[in-house]
């Protein structure tokens, strides 16, 4: 346990990347000294990998695959990691037939005869134009018969189950901004991410998070849960009972700091089953979603990630999606967003705007969806405007 009767500019909760970015910044950029708590055992937050017993490279809390088109995020993480170039292909497997994910033409062709297909794609192209992504339930809305049944089909074989395993309610009661990431693809192009910048950390998630909290300006403590340390009085935050003059900057569950006082928010959590077999390959994909069938979302297979050269070993990851209820070990990981909820979230909001050094970053903290490079830019902008203002 670091010593807190040292002196901190900054507290920050959480060591994934909106609180590592912002650590490495502020003690770089802004010459503060910070002081990062983790509540696991490790850092890297939900991007943490290791090797297992089988020597293969996994990734502990579900398949990361980095992707932007933001050029400054890019380059800061380039800082301190090279990339193996890697595109993310994601196959679904309806019925025994694997159709490329998002829905695209290749897909189109798979499933219907070559003149029915070529008909569709030309509805397609004139309705939406050439390379556009057409949510499932936009397309649904379409009057043409023949557009309205491949909407249909894309609905109940590749949206449909999936989603309701995903979020356990109909897609009916999730935010348009959830199921959008769900689009039927007017391309060619299998990829499941068409960024500029694509790939995994050469050597791993995990080595890039120790290359950036390594400063002599950060102190780092594991296994530390803030709540046993950090407490709000009508004086201000207290560390430890006394009085922290620094800012904090918070990226953990926002309802669970105040102790769930006004309910739970609600979110899904995942469970991962992990398997290893002696052989080169298990599936020929980086990912097959299980959309009509099986009671996990996904499989994933880590070698084609890491690109790692290991003969008859390979580790498989089944997921399984349920709903989040504070038991042990369970982690928040997708925030189910929709009125009420976003309404209680607020409840817990406002409680922090009376410390105005007090910071909420991050999916947990502010309950919204983030993909990586989002989240990095955002911790990018906070730590500008900290180091902007001279910080605390």
């Amino acid at each position: 346990m670091t010593n807190l009767d040292k002196s901190y500019d900054f507290l920050i909760v959480g060591s994934g990347f909106a609180g590592a970015v912002c650590a490495r910044e502020l003690a770089e950029q802004g010459n503060k000294k910070v002081l990062l708590l983790e509540k696991r055992s490790h850092i890297g937050g939900n991007s943490y990998d290791a090797l297992n017993d089988a020597g293969i490279l996994i990734h502990m809390y579900g398949p990361h695959i980095f992707h932007t088109n933001d050029e400054r995020v890019y380059k800061y993480l380039s800082r301190f990691t090279n990339w193996r170039k890697y595109m993310h292909e994601v196959v679904g497997n309806v019925h025994g037939k694997l159709l490329p994910i998002p829905f695209n033409l290749n897909s189109l062709y798979m499933v219907y005869d070559n003149e029915k297909a070529m008909r569709l794609e030309s509805k397609l192209v004139r309705a939406y134009g050439m390379d556009k992504k057409v949510t499932i339930l936009e397309l649904r809305k379409n009057t043409d018969q023949e557009l309205a049944e491949l909407a249909e089909y894309v609905y109940q074989n590749v949206f449909l189950y999936y989603t309701q395993k995903q979020w356990g309610t109909s897609p009916d009661d999730i935010d348009p901004n959830v199921t959008a990431r769900v689009p039927v693809y007017i391309s060619r192009d299998n990829r499941y991410f068409q960024d500029k910048f694509q790939g995994i950390p050469e050597d791993g998630y995990t080595p890039l998070f120790e290359k950036m909290l390594s400063h002599q300006n950060i102190d780092l403590s594991l296994s530390t849960d803030v709540k046993d340390l950090l407490s709000f009085s009508e004086v201000g935050l207290l560390l430890q009972g006394k009085p922290f003059k620094g800012a904090v900057i918070y990226t953990g569950a926002v309802d669970e700091l105040f102790q769930c006082k006004f309910g739970r928010l609600p979110y899904r959590t995942l469970d991962f089953e992990f398997e290893t077999y002696d052989t080169n390959w298990y599936q020929d994909y980086g990912t097959v979603n299980y959309t009509v069938d099986q009671l996990f979302t996904r499989i994933t297979e880590f070698k084609h990630l890491s690109g790692q050269n290991i003969e008859n070993k390979t580790t498989i990851m089944k997921e399984y999606s349920k709903a989040y209820t504070n038991a042990l070990k369970e982690i928040p990981y997708y925030a189910i967003n929709n009125f009420d909820n976003n309404s209680l979230y607020e409840k817990y909001h406002e409680l922090t705007l009376k410390y105005p050094d007090f910071y909420l970053l991050g999916r947990l903290a502010e309950y919204k969806y983030y993909n990586m490079d989002a989240i990095v830019s955002r911790a990018l902008e906070l730590s500008d405007l900290l180091i902007k203002n001279g910080g605390v």
